[in-house]
């Protein structure tokens, strides 16, 4: 297959920057068309990127018959609904994170996927990102010996919106987005600690709402088990000051260790034998980009992504068991 036509539902935010200009930059790719249910803001998404359709329903972007690939780039509780019509429309699908509010569903659309011959992706964006494949270069190495156990931190402020209930916004809503700013951020450390360390075996968790904003926990804590052995910690509090905020991940081996962060990107620290080596990697301009490519290249048969249903799924059986 020559080029992949793609269409995006939810052509939001998300797409500005992040994710849509990627479709229509990269080799073999085309945007063929964008939905949005405001129909005047799906008009203005097409004619500022270019792209020759947009529509107000969905249903009429995954009918269209030369669209061969959708990108579902709604909030969390529909990402199962338009993922399952699309694959029975014989259309591939990339799926925002996280993959869908529970578990189960995410089971049933890697069983769709399956039954109607079709691919599903899963955009954890970090796995093809060159800071996070760095890191994992290094893991590999050995230089660490053997990893022992990882140690995740990520403290954040309450955003302005947080304080006054009349603009909270929906990923603090619990029918649309699922357990708020935990379903929205975590799912990427705990995806990338999968890529970097294999998949996790067991997970165990407490919840709280400690700052009391809010109905969703702001407070996370849990411990967890890799297959492999290697034993982790993580903590996430989202209404801290400002002095308290952090984002780290420190992975440590019998040979010394390497720290690194979800979404800072600060420089990844490397130490071992008494000596400390320091990495400065930048971040792409479209940040999902280097995924995407991934995506279109075995689309059409010349690659691999990293970033399938099957691990997509593995993230939301964790968070289920932290939550549960």
């Amino acid at each position: 297959m020559d080029k992949i036509n793609w269409g995006i539902i939810g052509c939001g935010d998300v797409c500005e920057k992040k994710s849509g200009p990627a479709f229509y930059k990269i080799e073999g790719s085309h945007l063929e068309a964008v939905m949005r249910r405001d129909e005047a803001k799906a008009k203005d998404f097409a004619q500022r990127h270019n792209v020759p359709k947009y529509y107000a329903d969905a249903d009429d972007l995954i009918s269209d018959p030369e669209v061969q690939a959708i990108y579902v780039a709604t909030p969390p509780s529909t990402h199962k609904e338009y993922a399952l019509k699309a694959l029975r429309a014989g259309k591939s699908v990339y799926v925002e994170k996280p993959m869908a509010m529970h578990y189960a569903d995410c089971k049933e659309m890697i069983e769709v996927a399956v039954a109607e011959n079709q691919k599903l992706f899963v955009a954890f964006y970090r796995r093809a990102l060159p800071y996070f494949v760095k890191v994992k270069e290094v893991l590999d190495s050995g230089v660490l010996g053997d990893v022992l156990c990882v140690d995740v931190k990520h403290f954040k402020m309450a955003q302005p919106t947080d304080f006054d209930p009349s603009h909270h916004t929906w990923r603090i809503d619990k029918d649309i987005a699922g357990e708020g700013y935990f379903y929205d951020l975590a799912p990427h450390t705990l995806d990338i600690l999968d890529f970097l360390l294999g998949e996790i075996e067991e997970a165990r968790g407490f919840s709280a709402n400690l700052g009391k904003l809010y109905d969703v926990k702001d407070t996370i804590s849990a411990v967890l088990r890799f297959k492999s052995g290697v034993q982790g910690v993580a903590q996430w509090c989202f209404v801290v000051e400002e002095s308290s905020v952090q984002d780290s991940i420190v992975i440590t081996g019998t040979k010394g260790d390497i720290s690194f962060s979800t979404f800072a990107f600060s420089p990844v620290k490397l130490t071992f034998g008494g000596q400390s080596q320091i990495f400065e990697i930048k971040t792409p301009e479209h940040i999902q980009q280097p995924l995407i490519q991934t995506i279109v290249d075995e689309l059409r048969g010349i690659g691999k992504c990293p970033s399938t249903g099957e691990s997509g799924a593995r993230t939301s059986k964790v968070m289920d068991d932290i939550l549960r």
